[in-house]
């Protein structure tokens, strides 16, 4: 079984040999943003921006949730 960390881990690990080279954001966050770009096509977008992207954080948890079973 996988261990997931907090936020999934980075979405684009960068090589650790670098020093130079920045984490970059978590795979929550990545996840979250895409969800959140099916979330925004919806009519009346700006009026629920806020619910909108709690729910693309809901979703994106659910997303970890589910690559982390075996």
């Amino acid at each position: 079984m996988t261990t997931v960390r907090q936020g999934g881990g980075a979405a684009f690990p960068a090589n650790p040999n670098n020093s130079h080279c920045e984490p970059g954001m978590s795979l929550r966050d990545w996840f979250a943003g895409q969800a959140l770009a099916g979330v925004a096509s919806r009519q009346n977008f700006h009026a629920v921006a806020r619910a909108a992207a709690k729910e693309a954080y809901a979703l994106a948890d659910a997303m970890l949730a589910e690559r982390s079973k075996p």
